[in-house]
C-alpha cells in the first residue's frame, strides 16, 4: 500500500502522527479508541498511517475521545489566548468534502467554526457524545436531525441541543449549507 502525496492541494495536513501520538498518551488502544469513534479498528489504523484522510465528523469524534481540540489535531498554533480571530487569520481546511474554518481560540471549552457542508455530506453518519453544540445557518437549508425528530434550519435558524441526543446533519440545497458551529469539548471519562 503506497503513502498518499506529502501535501497536495485541498488535503490536510500530516495528522497521522498526531492522532496517533494522543490515542497513546489518552492510553487507549487501538481497538478502544476506534470502538469510542464509532470507527473499525481498521479505519482508525489507516487514519493514523495516513492512507486515509478523516473527515471533519471523525476529527471532530477523535479530538472529544482525546480530550483535545480538532485545532490541535490540526497542528495549528494561534498566538496565545488572543481572543480575536481575523477573518484572514487562517486558511481553509478541506476534509472529506467539508470546508471549515477555525472561528475561535484553541485550548478553550468550546470550539467553534464555520462550516461550509456539501450536498448530501453526512447524510447516514449519526453521532451521540458528551457536551452541547449549537449552530446556526448562515446560507443554503440544513437537515438537523435529533433522535426522531427531522428538522429544516432556513437561513438564520439556530438550534442548540444536547449532543446525546443521537444527531446527524446534512445539506438540503444541492449548493451545499454554510453554517456557525461550536460545540463543547468534554474529555471522555477514563474508563481504565
Amino acid at each position: 500500500m503506497s503513502k498518499p502525496p506529502s501535501d497536495p492541494a485541498g488535503q490536510l495536513p500530516d495528522v497521522a502522527p498526531r492522532l496517533r501520538e494522543l490515542r497513546r498518551r489518552a492510553r487507549l488502544t487501538l481497538e478502544t479508541a476506534a470502538r469510542r469513534a464509532g470507527l473499525s479498528p481498521a479505519h482508525l489504523s489507516r487514519l493514523e498511517t495516513a492512507a486515509r484522510q478523516p473527515s471533519l465528523p471523525m476529527l471532530l469524534s477523535l479530538a472529544r475521545i482525546y480530550g483535545t481540540t480538532v485545532s490541535e489535531l490540526l497542528g495549528e498554533t494561534p498566538p496565545e489566548r488572543d481572543p480575536i480571530i481575523r477573518g484572514g487569520f487562517r486558511e481553509a481546511v478541506e476534509a472529506d468534502g467539508w470546508t471549515y474554518h477555525t472561528a475561535g481560540g484553541s485550548g478553550r471549552a468550546m470550539q467553534a467554526l464555520r462550516i461550509q457542508v456539501p450536498y448530501g455530506a453526512q447524510g447516514d453518519l449519526v453521532r451521540v457524545h458528551p457536551g452541547e453544540e449549537w449552530l446556526h445557518v448562515l446560507a443554503g437549508t440544513l437537515r438537523l436531525t435529533l433522535g426522531e425528530a427531522v428538522h429544516e434550519l432556513a437561513p438564520g435558524d439556530s438550534a442548540h441541543f444536547d449532543s446525546l441526543t443521537p444527531h446527524r446533519i446534512a445539506a438540503a440545497t444541492r449548493a451545499g449549507t454554510e453554517l456557525l458551529f461550536v460545540h463543547t469539548l468534554l474529555q471522555s471519562p477514563d474508563l481504565h
